[in-house]
């Protein structure tokens, strides 16, 4: 499987078990992700992205968003796109 680098966890949600991305390249609702930092590793396809509290089908560079995810996600934590 090749990864590819789309974006950084700048806060992360813990009651709602949401984490906030900011983007570096673009992503849509049925992505698998990869969330990766040093003492976070976990993968989970995208079920809904959140801007604003609004729900979206995708999201491009640049924009920070909400993932509902299904593990801790820590600040600074690297997330990957899996082709």
């Amino acid at each position: 499987m090749e990864e590819k680098e789309i974006g950084r966890v700048t806060h992360f949600f813990e009651k709602p078990s949401v984490a906030v991305i900011k983007l570096s390249s673009k992503i849509e609702v049925g992505n698998k992700l990869h969330f990766k930092g040093s003492k976070t590793d976990f993968k989970q396809e995208i079920d809904s992205i959140h801007i604003e509290h609004e729900n979206i089908q995708s999201a491009d560079s640049g924009q920070l968003i909400g993932l509902k995810v299904i593990e801790k996600a820590r600040v600074n934590d690297l997330v990957f796109l899996i082709i």
